[in-house]
C-alpha cells in the first residue's frame, strides 16, 4: 500500500512538472504534492472519508443558522465540506470547529448556488447569455465572487453549461441556451468571473461545472428525466460547454440527476473517468448532485447503500452531497475489500488540492472578513454593472411603427399586468441571498424614469390565476393613457429546477388581458419577464412592440426603463429557438436536413399538417432602433488547407438615426460530408458600437479547426470539399458565399 502511495506520489509530481513552464509554479506544485501527501499519510480510513462528505445547512430569513446536524461530525474529523450556511458568522463557527477541535486540523469548504449574483442579483443565466457579451458575463460573475466571498463562501455550484433545446425543462433558465459554440465561450468567461486569476485571492471562489452530462436533454423536457442520445450528438453538441469550462480551469465538476443511455450519470465511468479525467485531463474533484448517490437505488442500477457507494466512488465521484452514504459505507467497504483504499486516497488527494490552492491551509478564516461584508456588498458599483448587465440582456422581438422608444415628453402611460410591480418576480429562480425587498420593479423604474408623466398603474390579473375581476379597472386605465406598457410573462417559480411545463403559453388569463387592452385601441408594449422561450404567436400578430426583458434582478425595473425610454439601445438576441406552439418542441437552428425537405407543393415531404415549420424567432434574432445593413462577403482565398486560416471580411453600415451595437454572426454550413451535418453552425460572432450613419468593417478568420466534426468513423477533424459561409445579424443570415477546404 505505501509503496503505491510513493509511485502515485512521484507520478503526479513528473506529471505536474511537464505541465508547467514557470520554475516558480513547479516548485509550488511540487510543495503542494508534498504537503497533501504527509497529511494524507496521517489520515484515518473515517477521516479520508469524512473528506468526500458535504452536508447541508438550513438557513432562515434572518440569516442564523436554523439547522446544522452535522456539527457533532465536524468536531470528528468526518466532514468535508458544507453548503446552504452563509455569512461571516455562520462559516467562522463551523471553521473553528473543524480547524481548532479536530486531530488534523483541515479547513472546510463552504458551498452555494450562487448563480446569477449574491446579494446584488444579475439577470437569469440564459437572459445573460442573450447579451452575447462574454466579457460583461465575466464581470457579472467576478462581482457574485466578491459578494459571496465577502460573506465567508468559497465555492459556488456554478456554471451550469447544459446545452437545453427543450424550453419545457424548467432549467434552461440557468444555461446560456442551445449553441455549443456561445455555451462555450459563456462558461470559459463564467469561470474566469468565479476564480479570477489568482485563486488564492480572497475574492475569488472554486468554480463547478454542471452537470455532467446532457441534463438539459431529458425525454418530454421533464427534470430529472432520462437522456437518450448518440455519441456524435453527445460529443458535438452537449459535451463542448463542459470541456469549454475545464479548459479554463474550473476546480470541480457535479454530476448530473439524469441517466445517459441507461447508466445514471452519477454511476458512469464513462463520463467521469474516461472523459472527463483521462481524455480531458481534469485535475480537480468530482462531487454529486444533491442525494444522486442515493437515487442509484430508484434509478435501478443499485440495490441498496453498499451498492450505491461502491458504484459511484469506482465511477470516479470523489464527494458524496447530502446523501451520507460515503460517510456511513466507504469504510466498511474498504474493510470488505470491495473498494481499495487507493481510490479513497485519490479522490481525498483531489479534494485537498482545492482548499491548497484557496489557500485555506495556510489561512483557513481568509474568506471571514466582517469589514467586507460589511462593506463589499450591494455597492453602488456593483447595482451599477447589474444594471448594466439587464440592459445587455434583453432583446427588441418586435416594434412596429417605432413604437419604441417612448418620447421623453409622454403624457400619460398606463403600466398593466401582474408583473408590473412585483418586485419577488424581479430576480428569477435561484437568486442566492438576493433580497427580493430591494429590487426594482418595471412600475418604479418608469416612475423614476418619467417623474413628469402621470402613470396609472393597474395590476389586471393575477400571475396564474383565472380571476377577470381586475379587467375593467385595466382597461379604463389603457383608455386613459398615451400609451400601455403590459408587463407579461411567469412568476419566478415557474422556472428553474423542478419547474417544467407542457404549455408554454401566457400563464392564467394574462393573455385575455392583452386581447382585452388591444380592443382599445391604444398603442401598446409589452414586457415579458420569464426564465425560458414562451409561445407567444398572438402576441407577435397583435401586440406592436415585444420587449423580451428576462427575468432581470434587482435593478431590472431601472433597466427596463432604461430601454423603454431610448437610454439604452437594446443589443441583445437570442440565445435559445422561441417555438410557435409546444408541438414544435424541441426546435433549434442547427438541425439537419432530411432526405424529403419540405416543399409546400407536396404533401410527403418534412412538415407539420397545423403549423409552419419554422419558429416564432430565431436564434440569433434581436432587433434595436435603428437599422443595419449588411454589404457582400470577401473572402482571403477561395481555397484553403489547414496550415493557413482564411479571412471573411463584411462591412456593417448603421441606416438608422440611433447609434447600435450589432452582433454580427458567421455560420457554416458543410452541404456534403461522410454524415449528414447540421443545415447551419455558429462559428464566430462580433458585438460592435457603430454609431449613427457610419460603417465597420469586421473580418473572422476560421481555420481548419472550425471545420472540423466527428466523422463517419467517429475521428475527429475537417473533410476536403465545399464550405457555405452565412453572415448577418441572426441564423437566417442570408449573405453567404463558399470556398473549398483541401
Amino acid at each position: 500500500m505505501r509503496s503505491g502511495k510513493t509511485f502515485l506520489l512521484l507520478l503526479t509530481i513528473v506529471l505536474l512538472t511537464a505541465a508547467c513552464s514557470s520554475p516558480a509554479k513547479q516548485s509550488g506544485e511540487r510543495e503542494m504534492e508534498v504537503f497533501i501527501e504527509e497529511l494524507i499519510s496521517k489520515m484515518t480510513l473515517e477521516e479520508k472519508v469524512g473528506q468526500m462528505t458535504l452536508f447541508a445547512g438550513h438557513m432562515d430569513q434572518t440569516g442564523a443558522m436554523v439547522r446544522a446536524d452535522f456539527e457533532e461530525d465536524i468536531q470528528l474529523g468526518q466532514v468535508g465540506a458544507i453548503f446552504n450556511v452563509y455569512g461571516e458568522k455562520n462559516i467562522r463557527k463551523l471553521q473553528e470547529m473543524a480547524v481548532n477541535n479536530t486531530r488534523l486540523r483541515i479547513p472546510l469548504l463552504f458551498g452555494l448556488d450562487v448563480i446569477h449574483g449574491y446579494r446584488t442579483i444579475f439577470p437569469v443565466p440564459l437572459a445573460e447569455a442573450a447579451s452575447w457579451d462574454p466579457e460583461m458575463i465575466e464581470k457579472s460573475a467576478r462581482v457574485a465572487a466578491q459578494e459571496a466571498s465577502a460573506e465567508g463562501l468559497n465555492w459556488t455550484f456554478a456554471p451550469m453549461t447544459d446545452i437545453s433545446r427543450d424550453p419545457r425543462w424548467g432549467r434552461i433558465v440557468e444555461g446560456a441556451g442551445e449553441d455549443p459554440f456561445l455555451a462555450s465561450l459563456i462558461a470559459r468567461a463564467r469561470v474566469r468571473g468565479f476564480q479570477g486569476e489568482d485563486l488564492r485571492d480572497a475574492t475569488t471562489i472554486a468554480a463547478c461545472v454542471k452537470h455532467f452530462a446532457a441534463y438539459g436533454a431529458p425525454q418530454a423536457g421533464r427534470e430529472y428525466h432520462s437522456v437518450d442520445m448518440s455519441e456524435r450528438m453527445l460529443r458535438e453538441v452537449y459535451l463542448p460547454p463542459y470541456k469549454a469550462a475545464v479548459d479554463e480551469g474550473a476546480l470541480t465538476v457535479m454530476t448530473a440527476f439524469n441517466d445517459l443511455n441507461g447508466i445514471p450519470a452519477t454511476a458512469s465511468r464513462f463520463l467521469l473517468t474516461d472523459i472527463l479525467r483521462n481524455e480531458w485531463g481534469f485535475k480537480g474533484f468530482v462531487v454529486t448532485d444533491y442525494t444522486s448517490i442515493l437515487e442509484l437505488i430508484p434509478h435501478g442500477v443499485a440495490s441498496g447503500e453498499l451498492d450505491a457507494s461502491e458504484i459511484s466512488v469506482k465511477a470516479g465521484v470523489d464527494m458524496d452531497m447530502q446523501a451520507g452514504y460515503f460517510q456511513s459505507a466507504l469504510a466498511h467497504l474498504v474493510k470488505l475489500g470491495a473498494v481499495d483504499e487507493m481510490t479513497i486516497d485519490e479522490a481525498v488527494r483531489r479534494i485537498l488540492r482545492v482548499k491548497y490552492q484557496l489557500g485555506l491551509f495556510e489561512d483557513p478564516f481568509r474568506y471571514c472578513s466582517p469589514e467586507r461584508e460589511q462593506n463589499d456588498v450591494m455597492t453602488p458599483e456593483n447595482l451599477e454593472a447589474a444594471r448594466e448587465m439587464a440592459r445587455k440582456s434583453m432583446v427588441l422581438l418586435k416594434n412596429e411603427n417605432d413604437l419604441l422608444p417612448l418620447s421623453k415628453s409622454i403624457k400619460t402611460i398606463a403600466v398593466i399586468g401582474p408583473l408590473a410591480d412585483s418586485q419577488k418576480d424581479m430576480l428569477g429562480s435561484w437568486a442566492a441571498t438576493g433580497d427580493w425587498t430591494k429590487a426594482v420593479t418595471l412600475l418604479e423604474g418608469l416612475k423614476a424614469k418619467y417623474p413628469e408623466t402621470t402613470i396609472i398603474y393597474s395590476m389586471g390579473c393575477t400571475i396564474d390565476g383565472d380571476s377577470k375581476a381586475l379587467f375593467a379597472e385595466a382597461v379604463s386605465a389603457a383608455k386613459r393613457s398615451d400609451v400601455v406598457i403590459l408587463a407579461l410573462g411567469e412568476a419566478a417559480w415557474m422556472s428553474g429546477e423542478a419547474a417544467s411545463r407542457t404549455d408554454l403559453g401566457l400563464p392564467g388569463v394574462q393573455q385575455e388581458l392583452a386581447e382585452e387592452i388591444h380592443k382599445t385601441g391604444k398603442p401598446a408594449a409589452v414586457v415579458l419577464l420569464n426564465g425560458r422561450p414562451l409561445t407567444i404567436s398572438w402576441l407577435n400578430d397583435n401586440i406592436p412592440a415585444i420587449l423580451e426583458a428576462w427575468f432581470p434582478g434587482t435593478m431590472g425595473g431601472h433597466a427596463v426603463a432604461d430601454v423603454l425610454a431610448g437610454d439604452y439601445n437594446p443589443s441583445g438576441k437570442l440565445p435559445v429557438t422561441f417555438p410557435r406552439n409546444a408541438g414544435q418542441i424541441p426546435i433549434f437552428y442547427s438541425a439537419r436536413n432530411t432526405g424529403r425537405p419540405f416543399n409546400p407543393d407536396s404533401k410527403y415531404t418534412s412538415h407539420y399538417l397545423d403549423s409552419p415549420n419554422d419558429p416564432l424567432y430565431v436564434f440569433g434574432y434581436g432587433l434595436s432602433y435603428t437599422s443595419f445593413e449588411y454589404g457582400e462577403i470577401k473572402l482571403s482565398q477561395d481555397k484553403f488547407t489547414g496550415s493557413e486560416n482564411i479571412e471573411i471580411t463584411i462591412n456593417v453600415s448603421n441606416m438608422g438615426k440611433f447609434d447600435g451595437e450589432e452582433v454580427v454572426q458567421l455560420y457554416l454550413h458543410d452541404p456534403l460530408a461522410s454524415v449528414a451535418r447540421p443545415v447551419r453552425e455558429l462559428k464566430a460572432f462580433r458585438k460592435l458600437l457603430i454609431p449613427s450613419g457610419q460603417s465597420r468593417e469586421v473580418t473572422f478568420n476560421l481555420s481548419a479547426d472550425d471545420l472540423a466534426f466527428y466523422r463517419l468513423d467517429m475521428t475527429f477533424g475537417p473533410e476536403k470539399g465545399e464550405y457555405r459561409v452565412f453572415v448577418g445579424g441572426n441564423s437566417l443570415a442570408d449573405k453567404a458565399v463558399s470556398f473549398w477546404f483541401e
